[in-house]
Order: structure tokens, then sequence, then C-alpha cells
């Protein structure tokens, strides 16, 4: 398959590109590579990548230009905003793309409550755009990330994509949730095979610095505090980064099909090709047994500052992965001190940190 990833200066994407083309396919990858956090961890990943060869190489990446990988013949890559339609529809035109993973979008729950319009543009608009590409070019196979943030007010647990999720708590969640409903219209009118992929709390090697794990290590070395929410009386379904890429990989091999004796009791499913799963460790961890996994790394204690929960934040999260396992023979299992020691060893050795 020729597959377009688009967010590959991104996390998620990266990782996500590269497992592909250890596999032996084409891709494409696309970002905007915006300042919302540290751009030389997204240059980072392109030059890992082979995209360019120093982080000051990507300060000059020309926009809409196809770059081609130095190390891997079947990976090029192209600055572009998704909100830019007439460029994105050209590069489907050209590329001809035999799937879609749409993993770009303006991320974080924080961010939306003093940024909102760039969730409109990037989210909304942007994703809209990626529907119409592949609708006018007859690409068949789209999934895309959704979020845990999706559950907003509800209570129940361990949050199950049959469970109703009309009622989010951040612009950042809402977006989400549209996302999944603009799917569903297309899967119905154009018969396009849509995955959305409700994400938990993702980590790992080169994660965002926008994320707890890389803001508690960094303060943690730096001798600095870290904000702890809730007064610590969190719980998170940390997901280790390879076993949220292996759910995509089984997702874009096994594209959604209708049920055409749906009962209209469960959201996840519809009589048009359409899916929405849980992708989640499916084992929830108590935010102080997190970082005491990264004191336990590091060897060292770290100061706390104890806070009350913030605006569009959930006491808890945990994931219903029962439709994963049933569909796709599979189930997210890294343990978290295993996931936190790996990204910690590549915390040290990107920044060249030496704490020996």
């Amino acid at each position: 398959m020729k597959i377009l990833v688009t967010g590959t200066a991104g996390f998620i994407g990266s990782h996500l590109a590269n497992r592909l083309l250890d596999r032996g396919n084409e891709v494409v990858g696309l970002d905007n590579i915006n300042d919302y956090y540290d751009q030389n961890v997204k240059y980072g990943r392109l030059q890992r990548a082979g995209i360019i060869d120093t982080l000051d190489d990507g300060k000059v990446i020309e926009y809409g230009k196809l770059l081609s990988s130095k190390t891997n013949n079947n990976y090029k890559f192209i600055k572009l905003n998704l909100e830019d339609k007439e460029a994105l529809m050209e590069l489907f035109e050209e590329e001809k793309f035999d799937a879609v993973c749409n993993l770009a979008a303006q991320a974080g729950v924080r961010y939306s409550l003093t940024n909102p319009d760039a969730y409109i543009q990037s989210n909304i608009v942007g994703f809209l755009n990626v529907l119409e590409a592949c609708r006018h070019n007859s690409v068949n196979n789209l999934s895309y990330a959704s979020s845990s943030s999706v559950y907003g007010l509800n209570t129940q647990l361990p949050f199950s994509t049959k469970d109703n999720v009309d009622h989010p708590i951040s612009l950042y969640a809402a977006s989400k949730k549209s996302n999944e409903l603009m799917a569903h219209t297309y899967s119905h009118l154009y018969g396009i095979s849509t995955t959305g992929l409700r994400f938990f709390t993702v980590y790992g090697p080169w994660g965002r610095p926008d994320m707890a794990l890389f803001l508690f290590v960094k303060a943690a070395l730096e001798g600095k505090e870290i904000d702890v929410f809730n007064y610590g009386n969190m719980q998170r379904d940390f997901t280790y980064i390879d076993d949220i890429v292996e759910g995509i990989v089984r997702v874009i091999d096994n594209p959604a099909k209708p049920h055409p004796n749906w009962d209209h009791k469960d959201p996840s499913i519809s009589t048009a090709p359409y899916k929405i799963y849980n992708i989640g460790n499916n084992n929830p961890v108590k935010l102080m047994d997190f970082i005491e996994a990264i004191e336990k790394k590091l060897g060292k204690e770290i100061k706390k500052n104890m806070l009350p929960i913030q605006a569009g934040d959930v006491p808890a999260t945990y994931a219903d992965v029962s439709d994963l396992i049933e569909d796709l023979d599979y189930k997210p299992e890294t343990p978290i001190q295993e996931g936190v020691n790996k990204f910690v060893d590549w915390y040290l050795e990107f920044f060249k940190i030496n704490i020996k």
C-alpha cells in the first residue's frame, strides 16, 4: 500500500511512518511543523527519518515541496497545512494513495482554553479537507486520531465505545468528537471506510514536550518542582507508543465494514463502513505511581507542587478495549516501568545529558 500519514513530524505520526516503512509500505508524510512545542524535537524526528541531515536544516524546509528521505527510498515528506485545500488536493491527485491515516491536529486540552481558533482551523477545517480529498480521489481507507478526551463528563469506568460521548469539557475534545461525526457522514454518503481511534495518554521516546512525562523528567533533572494536579488524585490509562502504533497498523490493514443489521444501540458502528476503537492500556495508573516510576528510573525524588484539578481535565481515564481484542486480536500491554525507562533513556540521549 501507498499510505499518507499526516502529522509525521509529530509523536505518534513519526513512529507510525517508521513502522510502516519497516514492513515495506510506501509512505508520504505530511506536517506543518508548527511551533506549539519545541520544534527541535519535531526536526529530530524528521532527521531520524532521513528527511533532513541536521536540526538546523529543518528551519528551511520549503512549504509544499516533496522531499525524499536520504535513508529510505519509500519515504517522502511534505510540509503542508491541512487547511490548504488546494495544495492537499494536488497532493492526493499526484500521489494516488491507497490509504490515509490522519494524525495531524492541534493537540492539547489546556491550550484549547486560550487558543480556540487553532482547533477549529486544524481539527475541523483541516479534517474536512482530508475527507474531501479522500472522496474525490477514491481513497476508501481512512483512519484518524480521535481522543479519550471525548468521554468528557462520562463517569462510568472503564470508558467504552458503546458509551454516549455528547458532553465534552474542552474544545479539543469537542473537535475530536466532531471528527467522528464528520467521518460517519462521509462513510454513509460516499462509502469511505473510516475508523476513529480514541488514544489514551500516549507516552514513550520522542514524546511531546507538553505532556506530563516529558515535563516531569525535565523538571527532575533540573532540580525543579513539578505541578501535580488534583492533588495527585488522578488516574490515567498510560499507553506506550509502540502499543498505539501496533493498533493503528492493524486498523489500516482491516478497514471498517458496514453492519447492515445494526440496532442503533452501539454508537461505535453503523450501517455505513464506520468504526470507533479505544486504544489504551486497559490498566489505569495513579499519577503518583507514575511519578514514582520516574523517580525509580532517575534514582532521585522529585519535588511536587500539589494543585487543584485544571479546567478541562478529567480525574480518571480507563479504556475498555474489548472490541479491539475481538475484532483485531490485540491488546496493549507494555508495563508502565518499562515504558518510562525507555523514555528516560531516549531523553538523556537526545538532550545529551549524563546523570552518572
